[in-house]
């Protein structure tokens, strides 16, 4: 282990980290509320101050990936279909098999300048919660209960919403619904042989209502279907906490442009469509297992440095202040100051701690795990 890689792995350098993350997108949320005027002046505005805003957040999750860890992503598509992303809209739909494969689709939207405009399908609680939630309320995320009944209305809505979007947007999908687990697994192919569907080795079942309503709402207005399969090299299994320590990992991310327009219109049709997609991207992902490698061709997948300068932005103005204040107190601070600031220290690395474990697969959300869910489709 060299000096750089020992460096990263101290828990000092992780509290740095996550204090530079926490104040900075504290800062930047109470930026976003004071554009709540502006919203009903001229809501073209308001939207493109907070993609930028929501950038300074989202972005540094990137920097972490891209440039602390230094993970390699590698790109197999369509040379004819590489020069359109970026420049249209469309609808990305990922695989959730890994801790962290939601930060390679963000990682996958910077790469095409659209991070800060990226939009998801997130659970309806998460709008409260600082930081991530409340930036994503400001840039028109679509929030739901995950009860069809009640989200089908309200999902609707938030893509109409979308039609007048002033940049170019990706609208992340994990259709699956949650994350891959053997148990999760083993319910989904049940139900799959119930309704008389291919079973699927990689991936569970999708849940297509969602997808459905989505390529309905978003016609005029998206263009294509980018269809990713992610995985990464020598079987490895990427966490959170690797990336925070600095460990390198070689992802491998295969994305298929499809029209829109080639997508069925009609409910059912597009029900078949999307289990006959999962179906090769189950293909694809044996093939990777086989071969360690997808099919098509690699196009170079340069980092851009925006990522790596905001970070550098909001440490050089967040961490001089915090130096200040530990050399005073060391200086001059009473031994009630002392004791309190390190209890404080003590409470935030407990806090990162929790949100980081929030992300292992092991506490993942119990969502699928019933089969009464899973025949929600």
């Amino acid at each position: 282990m060299g000096l750089l890689q020992l460096l990263k792995s101290q828990f000092l350098c992780h509290l740095l980290l996550c204090y530079v993350f926490l104040v900075s997108g504290l800062l930047v949320n109470l930026l976003q509320l004071c554009t709540l005027p502006l919203w009903a002046i001229n809501r073209q505005l308001a939207r493109k101050i907070n993609c930028r805003l929501g950038y300074c957040i989202s972005s540094q999750m990137v920097a972490l990936l891209e440039w602390w860890s230094g993970t390699e992503c590698t790109l197999y598509t369509d040379p004819e279909s590489y020069p359109l992303y970026g420049k249209e809209n469309a609808i990305v739909i990922l695989n959730h098999n890994f801790e962290i494969d939601f930060l390679c689709g963000w990682t996958f939207c910077e790469r095409f300048g659209v991070l800060g405009t990226s939009k998801v399908m997130a659970k309806k609680e998460l709008a409260y919660v600082p930081l991530i939630g409340w930036m994503w309320y400001f840039q028109e995320i679509v929030f739901c209960k995950r009860k069809w009944e009640d989200d089908r209305r309200t999902v609707i809505k938030s893509l109409h919403n979308l039609r007048d979007y002033p940049e170019n947007f990706w609208f992340l999908m994990f259709c699956e619904g949650t994350r891959f687990t053997e148990k999760k697994h083993q319910i989904s192919m049940q139900v799959a042989e119930s309704k008389g569907l291919p079973k699927l080795k990689h991936h569970l079942l999708p849940r297509t209502k969602g997808f459905c309503v989505s390529v309905q709402s978003l016609r005029g207005t998206v263009t294509a279907v980018y269809d990713s399969t992610l995985n990464f090299k020598n079987n490895e299994t990427p966490t959170l906490r690797g990336i925070l320590s600095g460990k390198k990992y070689y992802a491998d991310l295969y994305v298929r442009r499809i029209p829109l327009d080639s997508i069925p219109e009609d409910e059912a049709e597009c029900t078949a469509w999307l289990h006959k997609l999962y179906q090769e991207k189950d293909t694809f992902q044996e093939q990777y297992a086989q071969t360690g490698s997808f099919p098509g061709p690699v196009m170079s997948l340069a980092r851009r440095p925006w990522a790596l300068l905001n970070w550098l932005f909001w440490a050089s103005v967040l961490l001089y202040p915090l130096l200040l204040l530990l050399l005073w107190l060391l200086q001059a601070g009473s031994t009630l100051t002392v004791v309190s600031s390190l209890t404080i220290c003590v409470v935030g690395s407990v806090a990162v701690r929790w949100m980081i474990g929030q992300t292992e697969i092991n506490r993942g959300s119990s969502y699928g795990n019933k089969e009464t869910l899973l025949n929600n489709n």
